[in-house]
C-alpha cells in the first residue's frame, strides 16, 4: 500500500467549535496491505479518489468506488481492502470533536459526494496545505475543513454531531498509534515518538502502555512482525530484503524479533506456510 501522512501541528480553536483536524493521509492500496481490523481515537473522512475497493467495518462489509465518501467513527472497528486490477485511492482526514449520525453501526456512506467540483477542490487544497511547509498550514487546514464539512453535509440524510470529549491522553496516543500503524516501514525512535506527540518519552511509554497494554516499540516491532508475515507467505523476497524493507536494523535482529512474537524463526514460518501447516501458526 502506498501511502503518505501529514500529521498537523496543535492549533488554537474556538472553545464552541472543539472540531480538529489532526492528520491527512493520501493512500493507495497495492497486495502487500495487510487488512486487519483496527480503530482510532478520532472520525476517520475517506474520500474515495479513484478506483474501487471495500470497507469492512466490524462485522458489515461493502463495496466503494470514486467519489463515495466513508465516515468512520471513533472507537470503531474497521478495515480498508483493495481489488486487484483497479486499486482504490482515497484521502484520509482525521478529524477530531465531530462524529456522523450513524446509530449503533458507528459509519456513514455517502455516495458520489466528490461529484461535487467544491468538494474535490477543497480536498485538492487540504492535501496542498498539508503537505507544505507553510507555518500557517494548520490553520489553513482547519478553515479548508469547515467549509468542507459545510459542503458535505448538504447531502440529504447525512448529519454530523460533537463526539463525546475524552481524556487527551488517548487522542495524543492514538495518534502516535496511527502513525506507527502507517509509517512502521520508516525509522522510528521513541524520541520521534515523543516529538511527534510533544510529550516527555517516559510519560509517553507509560500513557501508550496504559491505553494498549504494550509498550510503543514493542507495538511497532509487533506491526512489523505482523506484515512480514505476509511478505513471507506471499512473496519469495529474502529474509535480508523483508528485514531491510520493514526497517529491522538487520537479518539478526528481525529473526530475534519474530522468534520472539512467533515462537519460530522467520525460515520456519515461510516452511511452514508451504507446506501448508497453519493450524499450528498465530
Amino acid at each position: 500500500m502506498s501511502t503518505r501522512q501529514y500529521l498537523l501541528p496543535r492549533v488554537d480553536i474556538p472553545e464552541q467549535d472543539g472540531v480538529r483536524l489532526l492528520y491527512v493521509t493520501r493512500a493507495q492500496f497495492s497486495a502487500e496491505w495487510d487488512s486487519a481490523l483496527h480503530t482510532h481515537g478520532c472520525s476517520e473522512f475517506f474520500f474515495v479518489t479513484g478506483g474501487q475497493g471495500a470497507f469492512q467495518i466490524q462485522n458489515e462489509r461493502f463495496s466503494v468506488s470514486r467519489d463515495d465518501l466513508v465516515v468512520v467513527n471513533a472507537a470503531v472497528a474497521h478495515t480498508e481492502l483493495g481489488q486487484a486490477g483497479e486499486p482504490m485511492e482515497y484521502v484520509v482526514l482525521g478529524v477530531e470533536g465531530l462524529e456522523a449520525f450513524a446509530g449503533p453501526s458507528g459509519y456513514a456512506l455517502i455516495r458520489g459526494v466528490c461529484q461535487q467540483p467544491q468538494v474535490r477542490q477543497c480536498l485538492d487544497m487540504i492535501l496542498l496545505e498539508s503537505s507544505g511547509e507553510m507555518e500557517d498550514r494548520s490553520e489553513m487546514c482547519q478553515s479548508l475543513l469547515r467549509v468542507l464539512l459545510r459542503l458535505v453535509t448538504r447531502q440529504r440524510d447525512f448529519f454530523l454531531e460533537p463526539a463525546v470529549a475524552e481524556p487527551r491522553s488517548n487522542r495524543e496516543m492514538a495518534m502516535v498509534r496511527r502513525y506507527i500503524d502507517t509509517s512502521f516501514k520508516e525509522s522510528i525512535t521513541l524520541d520521534k515518538l515523543a516529538a511527534l506527540a510533544h510529550l516527555n518519552k517516559y510519560y509517553l511509554v507509560h500513557a501508550f502502555q496504559k491505553e494498549y497494554g504494550v509498550s510503543p516499540i514493542r507495538y511497532l516491532v509487533r506491526r512489523r512482525i505482523r506484515e512480514s508475515r505476509f511478505l513471507l507467505s506471499e512473496t519469495d523476497l529474502s529474509l535480508s530484503h523483508i528485514a531491510q524493507t520493514l526497517g529491522f536494523s538487520s537479518l539478526s535482529y528481525f529473526s530475534q524479533c519474530f522468534r520472539r512474537v512467533e515462537g519460530i524463526s522467520p525460515k520456519e514460518y515461510r516452511q511452514r506456510r508451504r507446506a501448508g501447516l497453519t493450524d499450528d501458526l498465530s
